[in-house]
């Protein structure tokens, strides 16, 4: 009779026991979907082309259709048109504007290939180009484009003209690259990796700015650089270039 009470009391214990460490694990859960669902939007993640749609973009200078951008897979290919209209260009941006954030992008180039990812970029139809506003970290086969010779600045992973990459990063043309563009404002630091290399740091105002500018092709630009809140854009160049992956994380 007392084993049996004994058997009893243990159960009782052991039951009430289970019960309480499920009510712990009930609160755990609770507690840490809050956390999840109450996430800084800078550690949020946007998906911006993952080879599903081009929801996200636009042609720069117009809402018409986006044409000769193809998607290939998981990727967004550009092929030039070989009958292209006098002055027509196929440069996509973004449809939102971003300020402070950390773009990540997939890049393929063809052999001698140029292309180039912007940000900053003004697209009111005051300007004819992205370049006329926007940034650029250079896309570029490295070993056939002529451009790569015009100056280390203008190759792959540099700020175009500004800040030379502190290494060639790439890969060879044909094998996919990563770039990850950290602008951030309030830091005033702006950073270009390229492979998992960081190839070029830079302030984004200031004296080393403005010296940086002086000496660039773009000192005395009306509109360059002076948007801190952008358009994030894609370069048509002439030149075959895939992209994938690309995804921005604001810093707000």
């Amino acid at each position: 009779m007392k084993n049996t009470l004994l058997i009893i009391c243990l159960s009782a214990l052991a039951l009430s026991c289970k019960e309480k460490a499920s009510q712990n694990t009930k609160k755990e859960i609770t507690a840490e979907n809050t956390i999840k669902k109450d996430e800084p939007k800078e550690n949020k993640w946007k998906v911006l082309f993952d080879g599903s749609n081009l929801d996200n973009f636009k042609l720069y200078g117009n809402d018409n259709t986006i044409e000769n951008w193809k998607i290939e897979g998981d990727a967004l290919v550009f092929y030039p048109p070989t009958d292209r209209p006098k002055d027509t260009h196929y440069n996509i941006v973004t449809k939102q504007e971003y300020t402070n954030f950390v773009l990540t992008v997939d890049w393929k180039i063809s052999e001698g290939g140029n292309s180039g990812i912007f940000w900053g970029i003004k697209d009111d139809g005051t300007y004819s180009q992205p370049y006329e506003t926007g940034l650029e970290v250079q896309v570029l086969d490295n070993n056939k484009h002529p451009d790569a010779k015009n100056g280390t600045d203008r190759q792959a992973g540099a700020l175009y003209d500004l800040v030379s990459p502190s290494k060639d990063a790439t890969k060879p043309v044909g094998e996919w690259n990563t770039t990850v563009i950290t602008i951030n404002h309030k830091t005033n630091k702006g950073s270009s990796m390229l492979n998992g290399v960081t190839v070029a740091e830079f302030s984004l105002s200031g004296e080393e700015w403005n010296n940086m500018l002086k000496n660039s092709k773009f000192n005395g630009w009306d509109g360059f650089a002076k948007y801190k809140r952008g358009k994030i854009g894609l370069q048509d160049h002439g030149d075959i270039v895939s992209y994938r992956n690309i995804k921005i994380k604001e810093l707000n």
